[in-house]
This record gives structure tokens, sequence and C-alpha cells, in this order.
């Protein structure tokens, strides 16, 4: 495979309230018509093991290893971190306080939160993260979007099509499979995701505190399987 036919390519996603910038990286197999993977890391601040994995994979994404095998691969988006005013902070919440994971314009989204670090915000899509990612979703269109997290381990689900998929994750992860995360959570990435994309919607929770080094040796081969093309079809709808 010649080099000029592999390219990464890295643009500017938006700038933050704290005028961080937020990039993300992509890659289009001309030779399949299929939509593209997104990914994400770093929607809430305080979850680095997010981060990490999302950086690690991109590492990998940009390896001889990947570049061998470019044909069999899947095109694919991937924002390392969506929160990066949150993550240089250690904080869940966006530098306007906002939990970006219910700040989505979904049906169910509600202003009523429990604790500050669930603040919504003042209306639907209002944070500059939120409206970013909505505008790469519509020009993307991906077929799959997944988001890392950290907190109890766990691989949630939303929408049936991405059910096989996440059982079969779980059987590799030892990781629980589930369709939610146990209490509702309107306004987040999965509910846009499926209940106003039909988009099928992933979320790995890695055990909170997992040490930097296990982290890609959980989920690499979860991950080279999503982006291996035909067999990640074997387990999509």
């Amino acid at each position: 495979m010649d080099e000029f036919k592999f390219k990464i390519t890295s643009q500017l996603l938006t700038k933050t309230k704290n005028n961080n910038l937020i990039h993300y990286w992509s890659w289009n197999n001309s030779k399949i018509c299929s939509s593209p993977i997104l990914f994400i890391g770093g929607v809430h601040g305080d979850e680095p093991e997010g981060v990490w994995l999302a950086e690690t994979l991109l590492i990998w994404l940009k390896s001889f290893e990947f570049k061998k095998q470019l044909d069999h691969l899947n095109s694919f988006i991937l924002v390392p971190c969506l929160n990066p005013d949150g993550f240089l902070k250690n904080q869940r919440v966006n530098g306007n306080g906002v939990d970006l994971n219910r700040n989505f314009p979904t049906p169910d989204w509600c202003k009523d939160f429990k604790a500050d670090r669930y603040f919504p915000g003042e209306k639907p899509a209002s944070e500059i993260e939120t409206t970013a990612l909505i505008n790469l979703i519509d020009q993307y269109k991906p077929s799959l979007i997944i988001h890392f997290h950290s907190w109890k381990p766990y691989i949630i689900y939303t929408g049936n099509d991405a059910k096989k998929l996440t059982e079969l994750i779980s059987s590799i992860t030892t990781y629980p499979a589930q369709d939610d995360i146990g209490y509702p959570t309107p306004g987040s990435i999965g509910q846009y995701g499926w209940f106003n994309k039909k988009t099928p919607v992933i979320c790995f929770e890695e055990l909170e505190g997992t040490p930097h080094s296990h982290i890609w040796n959980r989920w690499q081969k979860v991950l080279k399987i999503i982006m291996y093309k035909k067999l990640l079809k074997t387990f999509l709808k």
C-alpha cells in the first residue's frame, strides 16, 4: 500500500470557553462505501481512563500494523477529548459547569438535576462542545458511535442494533453488557445518537482508577474487531 493512500488527518473541531482546542482525527477508506465509526473520549473531564484509551487507539491507528491491513479496516473519526476544560481541572463538567453528557437535544432532555455535577445546561445544546459534536455527526453520519468513560465496569448499548456487538465485547472483556447504566440519562450521547439519529451507540465504562498500562491490554482486541470491516458487519444489524 503506497504511503500517500493512507493519511490520518487532524482538524479543529472547536475552541472551548477556556480557549482550549478540540481536534479530531479521521481517515476514509475510499474503497468501501460505508459510514465511519465515531470514537469519543473525555466527555467527562474527571474520567482520564477514557482519554487514555482514545489516545492509545490513535497511536495504534497511526502504526505500521494498521497500515499493513489498510484494505480491511473501517473509516473512522476520533475525538480524543471532547471536554479539555474539565479534563485539565479533573472535573466532570465543562468550563461553564455543564455536564456535556446531559446537554444533547434529546426527546427526554430535562432541566432537572440532582447534583451540580449533572447540570444539563440552561437549554439543550447550549454548549460549544455539544453543538460541535452534533455538527460532526451531521457531517459524517457515522454508522456507530462509541464513547469512552470510567466508573464501574460496564458496556452500555443504546439501540438494539448494537446488542450483539456489545455482547461480544462483554465476552472478551468480562465486563457486563447492559442496555442502560441503571438510572436515567436524559440528554446523553447515547440517547441522542439512537433516538435522534437512529445510530447505535456503545459506551465503554472502564473501572475507575485502572492503571494506564492496563487499559489498552483490556480493550485492544475489542477495538481491532470493531475496526475490521468484515468482522464488524457480522455483529451489527
